[in-house]
């Protein structure tokens, strides 16, 4: 495994978050191939961490279908699946639509501005090739429609969800960002003339058609086989 710098990791709260992050992005990104033990010992000392939250965070894994977990053997990545993505997705959008809908009806004109603004950012980030700032943005984005909605529970099952979908490999899938800015634009749109109808619509096409280039990206780079 490459060794990483151990200060990205040792001032970072939430460590098993942060690990399970690294593991699942080198996962999406083909860096560790299905088959692929993630050793605990070996990759807490590439982060420069105890194994405690490393443990932990393969466990996350685990628990998310991404590692299984053999005797005396440790931790082997598993195959992601066409199906894995699509099943996501299809959650994702119809849990995100009804969120949007919901919005529709309650977002304030403070709320809207808010998510104007990022998504002007956002496309600024996509512009620059500045992957990691799009990430962050594009989850400030959804996560502002979420809270709009009003629905705390229904959020939370939708952050959850999100888990398992490989945010940070959607800066890089060729014609996803001009598409995902289209998209967003099309759910602004909805939510200030609050029509919750097209909102869901909106929502629900902009998380399912990220699927199909999302799988094509992924087997282009070995993910998928």
């Amino acid at each position: 495994m490459t060794t990483v710098g151990s200060s990205e990791f040792a001032v970072r709260p939430q460590l098993a978050e942060d690990v399970a992050g690294f593991v699942r992005r080198r996962i999406f990104d083909g860096t560790y191939a299905a088959g692929t033990y993630v050793r605990l010992e070996q990759l807490a000392a590439d982060l420069g961490v105890s194994v405690t939250p490393v443990r932990e965070a393969l466990f996350e894994l685990k628990a998310e279908g991404l590692l299984d977990q053999q005797p005396r053997r440790g931790f082997v990545v598993r195959p992601v699946t066409v199906r894995d993505i699509t099943d996501v997705s299809d959650v994702q959008a119809h849990i995100g639509g009804e969120l949007a809908a919901r919005a529709a009806r309650t977002v304030t004109e403070a709320q809207l501005e808010e998510l104007t603004a990022i998504q002007t950012e956002l496309e600024a980030a996509y512009a620059a090739d500045d992957g990691e700032r799009a990430v962050r943005l594009n989850h400030e984005f959804h996560k502002g429609i979420n809270v709009a909605a009003e629905s705390p529970k229904l959020a939370q099952l939708m952050s959850q969800i999100t888990r398992y979908a490989p945010e940070t490999v959607f800066p890089t899938v060729k014609g996803w960002p001009e598409q995902s800015n289209a998209h967003h634009r099309k759910v602004l749109d909805a939510l200030a003339r609050h029509d919750p109808d097209a909102a869901r619509s909106a929502m629900s096409e902009h998380l399912r058609s990220g699927a199909a280039p999302l799988i094509e990206h992924l087997s282009g780079r070995g993910v998928i086989g």
